[in-house]
């Protein structure tokens, strides 16, 4: 750490306008960024409102001789007036120099290597200011693909190099509690008052770096109601089928970012228009522009998923993911029916699973999600189905509920015509006479159990009696 401190030291100019600016740095302009020091009395700042885990990480790094930052989206929040959530902790010691300090912490990942630090439930993640890539980094803690895209990413620096490595200037913006100032080395400050979104260094750099900024892009201008600065979203669209080469199980991630955060809606909707949603989901994107309703009922899920989420609900991602992928089993079924000739409901079994498995080639869906999305979809096959037994066999169903909610979904894009939906609604409402009422009404006629509304009973079988044959003669005949 101490040996890259003093590589910058002995060209802070050159290493920081390299970061800052690649372009100008090459033209031999000086780009080094001054810091804006903002004191406690000039911002709304409070320890009463940050997470105390994540104080006593900073308390005792400070106290160890090292220097330690509260950065990112904490700060960025409280500055907004808005409740802080994640606690992210930048520092000059190393990953090893924070596990030993930290027995309740472990290192994870080889990538960019972080420490989370855990107290109960809560997970103070600690990272180690990060330097700048060049030719004197082995491939052990640096490393590039011929794309561009960050393979490996350990380089120490300081602090002022770790500003400039941050994806956004309203992201970089650091917190101490030795001085309890906001230290920015990048106008994050000026852009958050200027509610602008906009990526550090060159975009298009920055993007081939890590794809993932780019649907960070949009997700914080969706959450934060931010407009993206021309130059940082000039190149998102060309560059969107970079994220083909990310990981799904890291998409799968930050699918449940976007559309889990209060700002489902307005995510998805920055995606389509920037090209990104196809990247994420190639067939709903397909289905989307192709089917009447879809897009209605996709709004509308994210759209009662943000209420939830508002009135602290739970929410699960196989109804969000079932509704996402619904037009695309639907597009499949007539299509697999006709070629396959199977009747309606192996067709569509056999579309959701090949849903299913194109879609795990971009996002990965655990099984704990995948198998209660396919149970709410084959249930659509279920409801429609208001007589005998059937009945209460459905309502029973553990994922009924989920599955009704579905149904109310598709009658109100307008994929179905309504009527079922109200049908389901009084059934579970009415007494038992009421549901025999329900039933018998279904289909304009008496329940298969009977006139009456009562279960018909079954005559019992007559056993057959054995036959008189003639006993057959013995030798004392």
């Amino acid at each position: 750490m101490f040996k890259g401190f003093s590589r910058f030291l002995q060209r802070p100019g050159e290493r920081l306008k390299t970061l800052f600016n690649p372009e100008s740095a090459q033209a031999g302009e000086d780009a080094t960024p001054t810091r804006k020091v903002l004191p406690r009395d000039e911002h709304n700042v409070s320890r009463q409102n940050l997470s105390e885990s994540a104080l006593k990480v900073l308390y005792r790094l400070n106290g160890a001789g090292y220097d330690a930052y509260l950065v990112g989206g904490c700060i960025r929040d409280s500055l907004l007036g808005n409740r802080p959530k994640d606690f992210d902790v930048a520092t000059n010691a190393t990953p090893d120099e924070v596990r030993q300090l930290f027995r309740n912490s472990r290192i994870i990942g080889r990538r960019f290597r972080i420490v989370h630090v855990r107290f109960g439930r809560e997970v103070i993640e600690v990272t180690t200011f990060r330097g700048r890539h060049g030719e004197e980094h082995t491939g052990n803690v640096s490393q590039q693909s011929d794309d561009g895209l960050l393979l490996r990413d350990n380089v120490w620096g300081s602090v002022e190099e770790d500003a400039i490595r941050r994806d956004f200037t309203v992201n970089a913006l650091y917190y101490s509690v030795t001085d309890f100032a906001i230290h920015d080395w990048t106008g994050g400050l000026q852009d958050l008052d200027d509610r602008v979104l906009r990526m550090i260094g060159d975009p298009e750099t920055r993007y081939r770096e890590d794809p993932v900024r780019m649907l960070r892009a949009a997700r914080f201008a969706a959450k934060l109601d931010f407009r993206i600065a021309p130059e940082t979203e000039a190149p998102i669209r060309e560059l969107a089928p970079l994220l083909l080469q990310i990981p799904p199980a890291r998409l799968f991630e930050e699918v449940l970012k976007l559309f889990l955060s209060g700002h489902a809606l307005q995510s998805f909707r920055v995606l389509r228009e920037r090209g990104l949603f196809a990247m994420l989901f190639p067939e709903s994107d397909e289905a989307l522009n192709e089917q009447p309703w879809a897009v209605k009922l996709v709004e509308q899920a994210l759209a009662n998923t943000d209420a939830r989420i508002a009135q602290e609900r739970p929410v699960t991602p196989a109804f969000l993911f079932g509704a996402l992928l619904w037009p695309c089993v639907q597009q499949r079924t007539p299509r697999i029916a006709h070629e396959q000739d199977l009747p309606e409901i192996p067709a569509q079994q056999a579309a959701a699973q090949q849903v299913i498995s194109r879609q795990l080639q971009h996002t990965s869906i655990p099984k704990r999600f995948s198998m209660p999305m396919r149970d709410i979809w084959e249930l659509q096959q279920q409801l429609p189905r208001r007589r005998g037994r059937r009945v209460f066999q459905t309502l029973e169903h553990p994922r009924f509920r989920a599955a009704y909610d579905f149904l109310l979904l598709r009658e109100e894009s307008g994929e179905l015509t309504p009527g079922l939906g109200e049908w389901w609604t009084e059934f579970q409402k009415a007494d038992d006479d009421g549901q025999r009422q329900l039933m018998a009404d279904a289909d304009g006629g008496p329940p298969a159990d009977g006139p009456s509304g009562k279960p018909r009973r079954r005559r019992p079988r007559k056993r057959r009696r054995p036959t008189n044959k003639p006993t057959p003669p013995t030798l004392d005949d």
